[in-house]
Order: structure tokens, then C-alpha cells, then sequence
């Protein structure tokens, strides 16, 4: 049960810490990885396999981190991810073969769904229901302050070593999370079971739970889908206007450092107000951001569409863990989390594919903006269908239970 109180060390040491440290390893790895394979033989294409593998690996591993948290628990899953992470960094930076080299990204990929999954859920049972949402927006801004400041670490170590040296890097701040893990106070957040009850799979939970995961469920994967297509859409469009990469990257970090400033007034608004005050918006705008890429051909024009972006995006930091967190199941917290994961990341996976779907059939614009209409879709599902499972939806719907 959710403590009553606010229990600021366990959610620093037990989650936020050990997530901004985790991230900043991840951040520093991804833009390697591609120059790391290639230095290794691979072509452009294999090399492009081996940094999928990343969401792959995740993408398998959602499933089974819900069953891994229920069984051991949320802090003791935690550990394992790091640990599981530390090896898989390890084992990149020491491959001696590319397939050896898809297989640790592969697992750090599966490390990464454990570890995401077991301190939301962490959060979910330490954190009062009143400043859910607060905590949550953080723990998705220090996510994202550590994917933004890993590439820079990166680049900084890689001045003093080559490419294996931001693998070490990443291999430190697996273990270091896990330090930080341990030194949070243990809390048992395992579901409590009635005596001589089984503990619930997650095909049991899925079925149980089958309609929410076809309504809202599909709501969450198609907010995925424009989120993973914002993260490939302004080097794509960059590219095919004829930018050069640095004026991408600069593009691209101009919008991710936006995307970091807003987490704690959406999580201050959502707690305030109910969660679809900052998600309904949140994804109307990103769809119009989207829509409006390929309107911009010149570098000011699309710096302003990049703008919009970070604000769309970090508007909404941290309101699908904090809807999962509300109609997460008690008694099967973990399994239900993974199953929501796992629609997220399918979306998150289709997004780019659709927006490379587009360019295939010859016109990135078409795909951008079937990537764009995602994003309305995903606020008409909100609206329609989170204030049937959740209370917290909207100040109306907890005044209506009498909560507000």
C-alpha cells in the first residue's frame, strides 16, 4: 500500500538518483554504437541492426521484468538490471565478433525495460498518490537530463581513450546506480497475495485486464508511435533538406534541452488538476509540431518547429507513467506495468518505421504527417476512455468519486 507520507530519501537513493546515472551510461553509449560497429567491419546496414538491438532487447524484456519485479521485488529488480547492464556494456566494449556485439546491446536493451519498469513501480508504491504525478514528471526529467548529458560525457571521455572507452564509461554508471539502489532503504513492493493464492501471471493479467489494454492500451501505444517518430524526425527532415550533420545535431539538442525544462510543472498541473489536462494538450500539440516539419525549409524555420517540439514533448513528461501508476492492478502491479510497457515501446518502435515508410514510397512529408495524426488520435483516446478507469483523469471525475 502507498505510504502516507513522503518518503523523499527512498524515492532519491531508490529511484531518481540511480535513473539520472543509468541514463547518463545509456546517453553516452547510443551515439557510438553505429561508429563502434562499423570500426569493427560492419556495414552501414549491420550497423544499424546492432543499434536496434537496443529496443529489441527491450522491447523482449517487458514481459518478463513485470514477472521478474513481482517475483523478487522492485529494489532487488533494480539490482539485477544493473548488474545485467554492467555486463552487457562490458561485453560490447570486449566483442570480439559483431554478433557477440548485437547480443550485450541486446542485453543492455533488456537491462534498460528491467530497470525502467521496477522504479516506476518503486515509485508507485512509495510515492502518496497526491504528488504521484510530480515524482513520476521527475523521474521522466532526469531520464531525459540524462540522455541529453550522456553524449557529452561521452565525447569528453573519448578525448582521453577510443570508442571502448564510453563503453568503461556506461560499465561505471551501471554499477554506480546499483551503489545507489543499495543505499536506499529496503521496502518490501511486491503485491500482497490473499494466504494460498498464486501470484498472477501476466497472460492471467492481460486477459483480466483486456479490454482496458484495447482502449486506453492502444491510446498509450499511438502516444509511442509520435514520440518515437519525434526522435528520428528533425535529423531525417535535416537530411533531406540538405542540412549538414552539425546544424542537425545543434537542431536536435536545441529541442532536447527544451524537452528537460518542464517536467515539474506538468507533474505540479496533473496533480492539481488531473492527467488529462497535461496529456490531452501535450499530444494535440506534438501532432501539430509534427505537422508542421515539413513545412520548414530553411534553418530558423525549422529551429522554431524544434522549439515546439521540446515544449510539446516535455509538456507531457512523466503522464503515461503516472495513468499507468493510477489503474495499475494492487494485487499485480509489476505484470500489468510490463503489459503496458510493452504496447508503449511497440509504439515507440513503429513510429520511426512509419516515418521510414513514408521515404520508401518516395515522400518523407506523407510519412511525417501520418507520424503527426497520431498525436490528436492519442488525445481523443485519452479523453474518451481514461476517465472510465481512472478517477484521477480530471478534477470532474474525482469529484465525482468524492476525492477531490
Amino acid at each position: 500500500m502507498t505510504t502516507a507520507h513522503s518518503p523523499r530519501r527512498e524515492i532519491l537513493l531508490g529511484a531518481l538518483l540511480p535513473a539520472f546515472i543509468f541514463s547518463l551510461g545509456a546517453g553516452a553509449m547510443i551515439p557510438v554504437l553505429a561508429p563502434f560497429a562499423v570500426e569493427r567491419g560492419a556495414s552501414l546496414a549491420v550497423a544499424g541492426i546492432i543499434a536496434a538491438m537496443l529496443p529489441v532487447g527491450q522491447i523482449l524484456a517487458d514481459l518478463p521484468a513485470g514477472a521478474l519485479a513481482a517475483r523478487v521485488g522492485d529494489r532487488r529488480a533494480m539490482l539485477i538490471a544493473a548488474g545485467a547492464a554492467a555486463i552487457g556494456f562490458l561485453a560490447a566494449g570486449l566483442a570480439p565478433s559483431l554478433l557477440t556485439l548485437g547480443a550485450a546491446v541486446g542485453l543492455v536493451g533488456a537491462a534498460n525495460a528491467v530497470f525502467h519498469l521496477a522504479r516506476h513501480s518503486y515509485l508507485t508504491e512509495v510515492t502518496p498518490v497526491h504528488q504521484r504525478a510530480r515524482v513520476l514528471s521527475t523521474l521522466g526529467g532526469v531520464h531525459r537530463i540524462g540522455q541529453f548529458l550522456g553524449p557529452f560525457l561521452g565525447a569528453g571521455v573519448l578525448l582521453l581513450g577510443d570508442l571502448r572507452a564510453v563503453f568503461l564509461l556506461a560499465l561505471l554508471t551501471a554499477l554506480a546506480a546499483g551503489v545507489t539502489v543499495l543505499l536506499a532503504p529496503e521496502i518490501d513492493t511486491r503485491p500482497a497475495r490473499a494466504p494460498g493464492a498464486s501470484r498472477a501471471g501476466f497472460t492471467q493479467v492481460i486477459a483480466r485486464h483486456r479490454e482496458l489494454l484495447l482502449t486506453l492500451g492502444v491510446a498509450s501505444m499511438l502516444v509511442g508511435a509520435i514520440r518515437g517518430a519525434r526522435q528520428q524526425v528533425l535529423p531525417l527532415w535535416g537530411e533531406h533538406i540538405g542540412l549538414d550533420p552539425t546544424t542537425i545535431s545543434l537542431l536536435f539538442g536545441l529541442a532536447g534541452g527544451i524537452d528537460m525544462l518542464l517536467f515539474y510543472p506538468a507533474g505540479k498541473i496533473m496533480d492539481r488538476f488531473g492527467r488529462l489536462w497535461i496529456g490531452v494538450p501535450s499530444m494535440t500539440c506534438l501532432g501539430v509540431a509534427m505537422a508542421l516539419v515539413p513545412l520548414a525549409h530553411s534553418v530558423p524555420v525549422l529551429a522554431a518547429v524544434a522549439v515546439l517540439l521540446g515544449v510539446s514533448n516535455g509538456l507531457g513528461s512523466g503522464v503515461m507513467m503516472t495513468i499507468a501508476s493510477d489503474i495499475a492492478p494492487a494485487d499485480a502491479r509489476p505484470q500489468f506495468l510490463g503489459a503496458w510497457r510493452l504496447m508503449q515501446d511497440f509504439g515507440i518502435a513503429a513510429g520511426p518505421l512509419t516515418l521510414a515508410a513514408g521515404a520508401a514510397l518516395g515522400s518523407l512529408a506523407a510519412g511525417v504527417w501520418v507520424a503527426a495524426a497520431m498525436g490528436p488520435l492519442a488525445s481523443a483516446g485519452l479523453l474518451r476512455w481514461l476517465p472510465r478507469y481512472s478517477v484521477h483523469a480530471s478534477s470532474r471525475t474525482r469529484r465525482a468519486a468524492g476525492i477531490d
